[in-house]
């Protein structure tokens, strides 16, 4: 992954840390020449509506771009975000994380405990009981919390929260500003 990115500053908005792939999960060329970086929530209705748009801008750009996702579960309003995201880090440690990852975002509306084991039924991961003894004992509690600690420390105000190789993307999320964006980025980094 890219590793020239600056620690947080209010007047640049840069991701801090960097993706790293021994603690994020991450699709794409570790070479690749951008990095995309989502904040999300599980149970937020624009997170929700980015799914679809973060899929379409990673088959658009390929290897030219990598894509990590951190979780920031706003639990004040959505209480199954965090649940919904351990459960996608229980999965993950079973090697289906962005299998469950898609299951969550396409059944939104069904999040519930059962309703997530169901959800990595469908993701096939293997053991599922071990995903409901992960919930239970809140295995992944700290890799969440620890995901939305370097969001606060990235100035993400709420999710979906975009950083493009570092820098916060201010704008809307729609597939043409977004893929606009990282494909600026990637011309950027080309000179």
């Amino acid at each position: 992954m890219r590793t020239d990115y600056n620690d947080y500053d209010e007047k640049s908005g840069n991701v801090s840390p960097p993706p790293d792939p021994t603690r994020d999960h991450i699709q794409g060329p570790s070479d690749a020449p951008v990095q995309l970086v989502e904040y999300g929530d599980y149970q937020c209705p624009f997170c929700g509506q980015a799914h679809p748009i973060v899929k379409a801008v990673q088959r658009a750009m390929g290897d030219q771009m990598a894509f990590a996702f951190r979780h920031f579960p706003l639990v004040q309003i959505h209480p199954m975000a965090e649940p919904a995201a351990e459960a996608a880090e229980a999965a993950g440690a079973q090697g289906r994380f962005w299998q469950m990852h898609d299951e969550i975002y396409e059944h939104q509306r069904e999040l519930s405990v059962p309703g997530l084991l169901v959800m990595a039924a469908a993701a096939d991961v293997p053991e599922l009981d071990r995903v409901a003894t992960d919930l239970a004992e809140r295995r992944f509690a700290a890799k969440v919390l620890e995901d939305f600690e370097t969001g606060v420390r990235s100035g993400v105000p709420g999710t979906p929260s975009f950083f493009i190789n570092g820098r916060r993307h201010h704008a809307t999320f729609d597939l043409p500003t977004l893929l606009g964006a990282v494909q600026s980025e990637l011309l950027r980094v080309a000179r």
